[in-house]
Formats: C-alpha cells, structure tokens, sequence
C-alpha cells in the first residue's frame, strides 16, 4: 500500500514583500500558532486554506476589492461566498496595510484564529469593526471554530513573540525626530510638512514605495479638557501610568467608540439611555454622530461620568498612522521623509485636531525620539526594468511616493522616461517641492511633469483632465510598456484616474467601452497599474 504524504503546507509564499530572515520568523510564528497541522509547514498559497477549511479571502478572487463601493454593497456581493471572503468584504479594500495585513490577509488571519484584534482597519473605522463583530458572532452561532483566546495585553511579551524588529506595529523602534519644514507657501488654505527622521542605529531598511508606521501621542490639551470632564484627577494611577500618560500615549479620543457608548447608556435613563443605546447600535438619532470624538461624547451625556479606569477599558486603543516615504535610500541616506498635511478644522466651535499630522507638524519637538516601525509596500513599487517608462500621478500630498520615486530613478540612472501628473488647489501656495522638481526636469530626470491647479480660474482642474488633455501622449507611453502609478484618495481620486485611463484606451486606442474596461484590468493583472491609496 503507497503511504499517502501530504505536501508541505506554505505559510509565507516567496512574492510577500520580506526579506528571508523575516519569511522564516514570520512562518515558524504561524507555524507555531496553528500546531500540529503546520508541521513541516512553509507556506500558504493565495486562497489555500486548511484541508478541512473553505477557500481563504484572496485578491483575484474578490468583486468587491473596490474602495469606492459602499460596505453594503460589498456585503451584498459576498454574501453567498466562505466565511473568510466574507470578512474580507468587511475591510476597507485598500490594502493600506495600516492593519499590519493586507485586506486579504486580515480577514484569513481572523478566520484562522490568528488575529483576535477587530479593531485594526482604520480607514473603514467603526462600519467595518460592526461588520467584524456581526460576522464572528454570526461564524460562532453557526458552529464555527471556537474564538481565540482573549490575549493579555499587561502581560510581557518575549522580543521573539513581538515580530522582526523595527518591521511590525508590535515591535517599533525608536528614530530620531530631525526636523519639519512646511512647504504651503503663503495664502494657501492647507499646512503640509516636510517631515525628516533619522534611522541610524535602527534596523529599518527601506525600498521606495514603502511606508512608515509611526506612534502618535493625543494633543495635551484635548486630554486635559477629557480629564476635566470625566471629573478625574489626572495623576490617578492605573496600572502603571497615570491617567493623563494613558490618555497621552495609549487611547484613541477620535471618533467615540461603540463601547463607550454602551457604557455611558449604563449611567443615564429615560431618553439619554435610549440615545446612547442608539448610538452604540450605530443609529445616528440627532444627525451629529459623525462628528462625535469621546469627548463630544461626554458633552452629549453630562449625566454619565464613569469611573477613570472603567471609562479608559471602554476607549479604542491609539493606533499608528501609516504615511508613504517621500525619500529614497540610496539618495537620503540614514534618513527618511513624510509629506504630511496637518488636519485641522472647527466643529460647533470646537477646534478638532489630526492626531498623528499635529502631532508631527507641531507638538514633537525637533531633535527627540519617536517609535516608529516600517511597512512593506504591498505591490507598490517601481518596475525592476530601469528601462520601463514610469507614470505617475499623485495630487497633494499624494506626490510623496512619486519623489521617492523620482530620487531613486536619479541615483540609478535609470534611462526610462518618467512622467509626473501633479495638482493642488493654488500653484502658488501649493506646488510642493517646485524647486526640486524643476531641477530635476533640467536633469532630464522628469521627462513630462502635468500639472492641474483646482483654484486657479473660473474652472477646477484635476489631475485625470490633464490626462485626457494628454490623451495621445499617454496611450502612446502605455502601448510601449509604461508602468502606471497612482497615490491618493481612495475614494474619489483614484476612481477618477481609473475612469481617465478607460476613457483614453477607447478615444486614442479605439477600444470598445468593455475592451478599455478590460484594458485596466489587464495593467492591473500584469502589475503595471499600482495603487497606494487611503
């Protein structure tokens, strides 16, 4: 009788964006994790499940891989697919890796029991954490396999079990804070900053097209103002901090969680109760639930002041913020760049605060460390071929990665050509890094530099009216094998570059409106349309 051997299951395929060091700790982990049924384990290939398992969430086969398309919709599309598509569905679609997964991976790792954490996609915010909630309850009701076990968060973790140093949200390092310059000349409505931060004596290593994690703290003012409300003393020890040192570096005072909530629905009655409970449910009873961060909260319920410590296990964790590097390695040596656009704006009179931009733009002192942690780009980066042709097209701050980009293909000599689409509301308060890229024109690094300024005249032009002005140029640049970039919003921008490129694979290629569709879809299959988007 031949003895049947089971091939070796894959953890960690060769195409994921790590070195060998880090796919070996990264598989003997989930190795660790899943047991017995990874021994002799290597990797997980994409959509492969456990034997017994139904086929896992991957890219090639999600309809609704689509930031622009609504949750429910999303849902609706998923609705008859395997627990794990399902869960993908759930996430915000862009891949930003703000999770420390991509979407694909996130949903797996949660159907495997890998994740315990809900919480960790920030750009769908509570939509998607409800989703989660209502997909784990619903998987649990319907037999499925037992929740993990509730992780200690106080208890220490060995360095081993945290992840490759420096290159995972549980294990950053710390960089040294170098300096700011704000790159908004006068009259401009924005403040963006020129963000620097030396790596020396860290680990990080970085290719352009990746990212930085980096840890903020909540502005002083806006904890001290919490405190005030809550009635607390600020010097109340938990745990090992003080209240204030919690509600400085450890919990989010963004948008106010379900959680809290529910808690404060505990403390009041009658009518309070049942809008507290409404909004805990997700229900938006006086049309202001958008706009309510926990201390807007507390405003709305000034009957309901719990306990400090109670109140601090009702609040999300802070979480890292991920910005695309603007520098390239092999130019800026020891060191790394942000473009970075400080949030600010007035909400009933109140001045509300980005936590992470303001925190970087203002509040950290020049010369002062902050952790930080680096992201790998999930298949974003530029073609191994020096010779390809390079577009890219990315307005406001979204022009970050593209002069890494530009940086890179300078100290390599790259002889392919390279195009930059940029736009912003005002050139003159608003052309970030004009000198640098004018420069690099001269050079003849920056081959076409298209520029759209939406304030400047009686009509706004974007970035995809300069493409299909450009139409011929761009086709011709496609058809020779350029490889296409975009970076920015995810919602509206990035569809409207998407629509620019359909439009002009049917006007200069002569493309039926289902072919031109198809055409995107095959730069995308073939690599050659990448997004970083947010």
């Amino acid at each position: 009788m031949t003895q049947h051997v089971s091939p070796p299951l894959v953890l960690i395929p060769e195409t994921a964006p790590f070195n060998e060091d880090q796919r070996a700790w990264l598989s003997g982990y989930f190795a660790a994790l899943l047991g017995p049924s990874a021994a002799g384990a290597t990797a997980l290939a994409p959509g492969d499940a456990p034997a017994s398992g139904p086929k896992l969430a991957d890219n090639d086969d999600a309809p609704w891989h689509d930031p622009s398309v609504p949750i429910g919709e999303r849902m609706e599309m998923a609705k008859d697919r395997p627990e794990p598509q399902k869960l993908m569905a759930a996430m915000a679609q862009q891949d930003c890796g703000q999770c420390g997964y991509n979407c694909a991976d996130y949903a797996n790792a949660i159907f495997l029991k890998n994740e315990a954490r809900l919480n960790l996609c920030q750009p769908g915010g509570k939509e998607t954490l409800r989703m989660l909630k209502k997909l784990d309850e619903e998987f649990g009701a319907a037999g499925g396999a037992p929740a993990a076990p509730k992780v200690d968060d106080d208890a220490p973790k060995a360095a081993a079990d945290l992840g490759p140093l420096g290159y995972c949200r549980e294990n950053p390092v710390e960089a040294l804070f170098l300096s700011r310059r704000r790159l908004n000349d006068p009259g401009g409505e924005k403040e963006t900053w020129h963000i620097e931060i030396g790596l020396d004596g860290t680990p990080i290593q970085y290719e352009v097209g990746d990212s930085l994690g980096l840890f903020p703290a909540n502005a002083p003012a806006l904890v001290d103002a919490v405190i005030a409300e809550l009635g607390a003393r600020p010097e109340r020890v938990i745990g090992e901090k003080t209240l204030r040192e919690h509600l400085l570096m450890n919990y989010a005072l963004g948008a106010a969680p379900d959680n809290l909530y529910q808690l404060l629905s505990l403390l009041t009655s009658g009518a309070a109760r049942k809008k507290a409970q409404a909004l805990a449910s997700g229900e938006d009873p006086d049309g202001d639930a958008a706009y309510l961060d926990v201390l807007g909260a507390l405003h709305k319920f000034p009957g309901a002041r719990p306990d400090a410590e109670v109140f601090l296990e009702a609040l999300d964790e802070l979480q890292p913020r991920l910005y695309s590097i603007s520098s390239s390695p092999k130019m800026d040596v020891g060191r790394v760049s942000l473009t970075v656009d400080a949030v600010r704006y007035n909400h009933r009179s109140r001045l509300r605060l980005g936590v992470a931009s303001t925190h970087l733009g203002e509040r950290l002192p020049e010369q002062t460390k902050v952790k930080v942690y680096l992201q790998k780009a999930h298949g974003f980066g530029l073609p191994a071929d020096l010779a390809k042709d390079v577009i890219m097209c990315g307005p406001g701050t979204g022009i970050a990665p593209f002069r890494a980009f530009l940086r890179e293909r300078a100290a390599t000599r790259a002889p392919g050509r390279n195009w930059l689409f940029y736009g912003h509301q005002r050139q003159a308060s608003d052309f970030f890094y004009k000198d640098e890229l004018n420069s690099l024109k001269d050079d003849k690094v920056l081959t076409r530099l298209s520029l759209a300024w939406s304030r400047d005249g009686t009509e706004k032009t974007y970035v995809q009216d300069r493409m299909r002005e450009n139409g011929a140029e761009l086709w011709k640049w496609l058809e020779g094998g350029a490889h296409f970039y975009v970076c920015g919003d995810a919602k509206r921008m990035a569809k409207d570059v998407e629509r620019a490129i359909i439009d002009v694979a049917a006007q200069f290629g002569g493309k039926s409106p289902e072919d031109a569709v198809a055409y995107l879809a095959a730069l995308k299959k073939a690599g050659r349309y990448q997004a970083d988007v947010y």
